[in-house]
């Protein structure tokens, strides 16, 4: 068994760094393009996680209060039910916001290629 997953495990490495050379073309990116790209890709995921990270904890937030209020008083359950899921939609609003603008910026295309 231990033998076996060796040998996948050097296979897939084998493949890993020899897929670059087999889909390399001439006159590719240069280097100011790849650098582009990466960081641009690097700062949509940092984006995107405090993005959801934010709208997450305001969410939680915002359900555990509205569950407090409703356990203090019973009777204005509706209202704050209400209050609550218009507030979690723009919670939520701000989230897609974010996936927006980072997907213009992880597509932009600036180099013309």
């Amino acid at each position: 068994m231990r033998k076996t997953f060796t040998v996948v495990l050097l296979a897939m490495m084998a493949v890993m760094l020899l897929a670059p050379m087999a889909f390399a073309s001439e006159g590719g990116a240069t280097e100011a393009q790849l650098g582009y790209y990466a960081m641009a890709v690097l700062g949509c995921g940092l984006a995107i996680g405090l993005a959801a990270l934010g709208t997450g904890i305001g969410m939680g937030l915002g359900i555990g209060r509205a569950c407090e209020g409703v356990a203090r008083n019973p009777g204005v359950s509706n209202k704050i039910m209400t209050t609550m899921i218009v507030g979690l939609a723009l919670v939520e609003s701000l989230a897609i916001y974010a996936l927006v603008v980072v997907l213009i910026v992880l597509f932009i295309n600036p180099f013309g290629v």
